[in-house]
């Protein structure tokens, strides 16, 4: 087997390599070619609507379950506080948004914050009223930097903080109340008043008949009523 022979170099190409090696690594500081995000003392930009942690605005809330019924990992649960507010049990959470995007009121708000560990899986049961405020965020980060792609994949960094949690203007939501559409239909099963989470409903006997009657002031229009209503009696109109 024949031995590989180092080649000999002058001393002129020998100090031309070492300055080429040298330019290459003085380029790369002045100007890196590589797509490495150096976390956490920088991030990448993320989106608006990026799937993080989720706040909650309970004077925004109308405890309409809808979060509840839509979420598909059962990882959100309505608790009676005031009146009926999500937990989320981030143990059993995807991340999908999806209570976010059916929030009819937007209590629910997305955050960028993706970067968050608790004890034990007891802690990851967020209750709301842990939710209402953002949680203490301790930040090496000094840069943000952002994908371009143009041609060629490249990185602009700038000396800044991105804010994690984005001002998300709520959906906009005509003033309605429930009421009685089809009072010939009712049945007075009653399911309505168990059913409403803020008391609105209640009924009173007249003779042989079950009258209903609504609290405009307590009713949040979170069409629950409407939709146990085995006989379509009741209904939203505008306030």
């Amino acid at each position: 087997m024949k031995k590989i022979k180092a080649e000999k170099l002058g001393l002129t190409e020998s100090v031309k390599r070492h300055l080429e090696a040298i330019g290459v690594v003085v380029g790369e500081v002045i100007v890196p070619s590589t797509i490495t995000i150096h976390y956490p003392r920088e991030r990448r930009k993320l989106p608006d609507n990026f799937r993080g942690l989720i706040l909650f605005d309970s004077k925004a809330c109308i405890s309409c379950f809808r979060c509840a019924h839509i979420c598909p990992a059962n990882a959100i649960v309505m608790e009676h506080r005031i009146a009926y507010f999500p937990s989320i049990d981030y143990a059993k959470c995807i991340f999908c948004h999806f209570c976010v995007d059916s929030c009819p009121t937007g209590a629910l708000r997305p955050t960028k914050i993706h970067d968050f560990v608790y004890k034990d899986m007891d802690e990851m049961v967020v209750h709301s009223e842990e939710m209402v405020e953002t949680p203490e965020i301790v930040r090496e980060d000094s840069f943000t930097v952002e994908y371009v792609f143009d041609g060629d994949v490249q990185l602009v960094k700038k000396k800044e903080k991105e804010e994690l949690v984005p001002e998300v203007k709520p959906p906009e939501r005509p003033p309605k109340v429930a009421a009685a559409l089809n009072p010939e239909n009712c049945i007075s099963c009653r399911l309505c008043v168990a059913a409403c989470p803020t008391f609105a409903i209640s009924a009173k006997e007249e003779k042989t008949k079950i009258i209903l009657e609504i609290n405009v002031d307590r009713c949040t229009a979170c069409s629950i009523c409407n939709k146990i209503c085995p006989t379509s009696t009741l209904g939203l109109v505008d306030r």
